[in-house]
């Protein structure tokens, strides 16, 4: 069959109406519209959801469900091994597990899907041929009444999951698979991105007959010349150039409801991204909170905390989270707030931008009863570089505040307070000068620099101490409250400030929009190894 496709197709398959400038100038032109389009479009139109109807919903089915919602318009529900139930109450059996599915399915998108009770293989797989499938017509029909003509898109870059590979004597190497993105034709150009070659189509069958060409959705095989099958049994096949491998990426973070662990930064998770899963550790990042004090940017200025509509940017600086937050306002009962994720992989993964992104927990035991599956988005951006975390990476700007207490030491005057124990002795105290600090009795003051050489340092009181009697002297209260944000005006008494580092090569000093007052910023990378962390 394919030598037949190859004597007769192949001269009317170079497409002669096109020179080669032609040709080229069209495949720019598919490549950049595609661009414009979201890649990695979902081709599964319907899916049928096995279950058990003795077990019920197990941990996989549940899974699967979850899967179907993120992928997937619409669902037929299949309860097979019927043929277990006893006969007399057969009926009852399927009318109950039929109820508690459609209960289980009122809050998906599936609500209301068909439900259908078969038995597939009457005895199990130990059963005589001769034993005929129950309900097995009325599903086929049922499939029947469910499908429709679904909406393709030729245009963008091809996108090919290819499932099987192997060669025919004299032909060459046929790759048989489902394409999700694109179209392709005979003579075109594509890339095999794993092994990083690139093959010319020979020619292209659907269901054993020949094709000049295929589009989205279309299950075909496709025959290349002068490459080995035993090297690609699974995996993709792409317009050359189209995929990208990546060493880390940025994706938006939404957690599944059912997953009832926590999402930690530094954690690792099973990354399921584009054909691929693989182990990456993940840190969490977001918008500052309602109300905290956010350290001020060089560029605009930042938008409202908590929006559902916020895209992801490196002009915008983000509030580094210990883990990802769940719910807003009282009693955090409303949606979870806008949140990102940087995933470092173990390994490098090939994948299309704005692909689909699950994070999973699949070393949790099936048994448990648990979903594993933990969190889903969107990947937004790449890191292509394998030194990205001394490149790229540094223009994600995330920073956190960092609390640092001391004591007041003594008040030497009406305008000046020595401070310990808030700096190691080899600290270099230039960096704090101006930091903003505010005492117990409501002065603000300023730290003006060391004093001594033991880490010591000086704080001048902007205004006369009120703290101070007649006499000119401190007058010390009894009871002392602690304070947050501030340094105690008395001896003896914990004095504190907040450090906001943010992520950028070198330390400087900033003014604040709101305050005008200076705060000190730490700058660091954001590699794994060196996120803000207390």
């Amino acid at each position: 069959m394919w030598g037949e496709h190859r004597k007769e197709r192949e001269p009317n398959g170079r497409r002669e109406k096109r020179g080669p400038q032609e040709r080229e100038t069209a495949k720019v032109r598919k490549r950049k519209e595609g661009k414009e389009r979201q890649p990695s479009a979902q081709i599964i139109d319907l899916m049928m959801l096995v279950v058990d109807v003795v077990k019920g919903v197990q941990t996989q089915t549940a899974e699967c469900l979850l899967i179907g919602e993120l992928t997937c318009p619409r669902m037929v529900v299949v309860l097979n091994k019927i043929d277990l139930l006893p006969a007399n109450k057969r009926q009852s059996a399927i009318e109950k597990m039929t109820k508690r599915l459609h209960k289980t399915l009122e809050s998906t998108r599936f609500k209301d899907c068909p439900v259908i009770a078969v038995a597939a293989k009457p005895g199990g797989p130990e059963a005589a041929e001769t034993e005929e499938p129950q309900g097995v017509p009325d599903l086929i029909e049922l499939l029947k009444t469910q499908t429709y003509l679904p909406q393709r898109d030729p245009g963008g870059d091809l996108l090919m999951a290819v499932d099987h590979c192997f060669s025919i004597r004299g032909q060459g190497t046929v790759m048989t698979g489902t394409i999700l993105q694109g179209s392709l034709a005979i003579n075109d150009t594509v890339e095999i991105p794993a092994l990083k070659v690139t093959k010319k189509v020979k020619s292209v069958q659907m269901f054993r007959k020949p094709v000049s060409g295929a589009m989205q959705g279309d299950r075909v095989g496709v025959c290349v010349t002068q490459f080995d099958p035993k090297l690609l049994e699974r995996g993709v096949v792409c317009t050359p150039g189209s995929l990208r491998t990546l060493y880390a990426a940025v994706i938006s973070v939404r957690k599944i409801g059912y997953f009832k662990g926590s999402l930690s930064t530094r954690a690792k998770f099973h990354i399921t991204v584009g054909h691929e899963t693989v182990m990456a550790r993940v840190a969490f990042f977001g918008l500052p909170p309602v109300g905290a004090s956010e350290p001020p940017s060089d560029t605009k200025a930042p938008p409202e905390a908590c929006s559902l509509e916020t895209r992801f940017t490196f002009d915008r600086e983000y509030f580094y989270q210990d883990q990802y937050l769940t719910g807003q306002g009282e009693a955090n009962s409303g949606p979870d707030p806008e949140q990102w994720a940087l995933l470092e992989f173990e390994r490098p993964v090939t994948c299309p931008s704005l692909c689909l992104v699950i994070g999973s927990k699949l070393d949790t035991d099936i048994h448990a009863n648990a979903c594993r599956l933990a969190f889903q988005g969107c990947l937004l951006q790449g890191f292509e570089d394998k030194g990205y975390a001394e490149t790229t990476l540094l223009r994600l700007r995330i920073y956190k505040t960092k609390h640092k207490e001391g004591q007041v030491e003594r008040v030497t005057d009406d305008y000046t307070v020595i401070g310990r124990n808030l700096f190691k002795k080899e600290t270099n105290l230039q960096l704090f000068v101006g930091l903003k600090v505010t005492l117990s009795t409501g002065e603000t003051g300023v730290i003006e620099g060391g004093f001594g050489q033991s880490g010591k340092f000086k704080i001048r009181i902007q205004g006369r101490f009120s703290g101070c009697g007649k006499s000119g002297r401190p007058d010390i209260p009894k009871h002392i409250p602690r304070i947050p944000l501030g340094i105690a005006c008395i001896p003896g008494e914990v004095c504190s400030v907040f450090i906001l580092p943010s992520v950028a090569p070198n330390p400087r000093l900033h003014t604040g929009r709101e305050e005008k007052t200076k705060t000190f910023r730490k700058r660091t990378s954001p590699t794994s190894s060196s996120l803000p962390h207390t």
